[in-house]
């Protein structure tokens, strides 16, 4: 754990994933939170440039992932701003001890954590509210003809999914590989 400015940097068991908790001001009105700021990050070891946000809002039971592009790897730092995901990332990088294990954390627009996802992962999150709108910086633009996925129920994975009874995925997620079929992706 390491808190700089106004932000609490929490290590989790796979090198470079970071739980991060902003500071929240509160009063009777409401609250104020910084959600980033880029010499505070630096300073906590988390050096990088985002050049695109993405916004999505999807109801219970959307499961989005496992996704990554293959030659344009992205870093993202995601969140949740209205309701509540389960958040995965897997660890595709190919010389890495923890390769094919994940993190899987609680994002909320009550926690106000967010999740710091570095290139060589692969990322996909759960619904588990009634309705959730999810943001995430990524430090690289994304590129369609560049995606690859994993298939969210990999048993060689593991996830421990939270039961929010039927799962609804894209036509495109349904079809996606085991990782065992997928091989590793990064170096």
């Amino acid at each position: 754990m390491k808190t700089v400015g106004n932000f609490t940097f929490f290590e989790t068991e796979i090198n470079g994933v970071v739980v991060i908790e902003p500071k929240r001001y509160g009063d009777e009105r409401g609250y104020f939170a910084e959600t980033y700021r880029e010499t505070d990050f630096v300073e906590a070891g988390l050096d990088y440039r985002f050049v695109q946000d993405n916004q999505s809002r999807s109801k219970k039971g959307v499961l989005r992932g496992l996704h990554f592009q293959k030659t344009h790897p992205q870093a993202k730092l995601v969140r949740c701003i209205e309701g509540e995901v389960y958040d995965v990332c897997v660890d595709l990088r190919q010389n890495s001890p923890t390769f094919g294990r994940y993190v899987g954390v609680v994002l909320s627009a009550a926690n106000g954590n967010q999740f710091m996802i570095p290139r060589g992962f692969a990322h996909g999150f759960l619904v588990l509210s009634e309705y959730a709108t999810f943001c995430y910086k990524c430090d690289e633009i994304y590129h369609p003809e560049d995606e690859g996925g994993i298939i969210w129920n990999d048993p060689g994975i593991g996830i421990d999914w939270p039961d929010v009874g039927e799962i609804l995925l894209s036509e495109k997620d349904k079809r996606h590989p085991s990782l065992r079929e997928t091989g590793a992706i990064f170096q």
